[in-house]
């Protein structure tokens, strides 16, 4: 099971095989840093890329940020040397196109001892979300990202301003997460110019559940960031809640009323999250 109070607002690709990204990415405002050695590496240069990931986890240097490397899938050719290279390393390794839960277990066998993230991407991924997430159980599985580019391609969809057409793989993603107590992440957003679409797609991932948001440029950080944060007004009702049910006389109280609203114990726990998270 992951840790679901380590913030994971921003995760920012950045490119393995460029050296000066990789340094720029320690500086940078985001929550995680993924080094890619997938789709943002032509294949010429993916041993120099495979290099430089392995030697930037080892040199550390990134503060409370937490690194991920992004291998290529298990059916290309660069699989083999990616997970042998990523063997003696640290820190968790991204699976893309994860389809089935065999392909969890066959990354944890070769991974021995490393957090593994899964790319929800495919139709068949989408169809076995729940036996994914159920892996966690006893695979060392801890977060979900979702990747609609490759989705929406499987699938023949149109996405627009609106991402309709993947509302209900969105949704079913964040509740298998959820019911597993797995990390999720949204999507890539493709328009680096358009803030205003971009904020809005990282208040709707934040309205879906996401804990965060898959980057693909540093001036996306502070808006997602932003988006995917606790309000002042959403920090001040959680502390009233919490500060509510924790006085003596409520111990024992399930619901009672709060500036004219009615409120649950079970609304305890999401109020102590948006807490830590601020």
């Amino acid at each position: 099971m992951t840790n679901l109070q380590q913030p994971r607002r921003s995760a920012l690709y950045m490119p393995a095989s460029n050296e000066r990204a990789i340094a720029k990415s320690r500086s940078l405002d985001c929550d995680v840093v993924i080094l890619d050695l997938e789709d943002a590496v032509a294949p010429d240069a993916k041993a120099g890329a495979r290099a430089n990931a392995v030697q930037a986890v080892a040199e550390g240097g990134f503060g409370s940020r937490e690194v991920v490397v992004r291998v290529n899938a298990a059916d290309t050719p660069y699989w083999a040397e990616d997970v042998a290279a990523l063997a003696g390393s640290s820190g968790a390794v991204l699976i893309p196109k994860v389809g089935h839960p065999d392909q969890i277990a066959a990354a944890a066998a070769v991974l021995p001892g490393r957090p593994i993230w899964a790319m929800i991407e495919t139709c068949e991924g989408v169809l076995n979300l729940s036996a994914i997430a159920a892996s966690a159980k006893t695979l060392p599985l801890a977060v979900l990202v979702i990747g609609a580019n490759d989705l929406a391609k499987e699938m023949g969809c149109r996405l627009g301003a609106s991402r309709r057409p993947l509302w209900g793989a969105l949704g079913t993603a964040v509740i298998a997460a959820r019911a597993h107590g797995l990390g999720i992440l949204d999507a890539v957003y493709n328009d680096i110019a358009d803030e205003a679409g971009f904020e809005a797609e990282c208040r709707e991932g934040a309205d879906f559940g996401f804990d965060g948001k898959t980057l693909i440029h540093p001036k996306q950080i502070e808006i997602c960031n932003r988006a995917f944060s606790p309000s002042p007004d959403e920090i001040a009702w959680a502390r009233l809640v919490v500060e509510t049910f924790d006085r003596p006389e409520n111990a024992s109280v399930n619901a009672l009323r709060i500036e004219g609203r009615m409120v649950e114990r079970l609304h305890l726990e999401p109020a102590k999250r948006a807490l830590s998270r601020a």
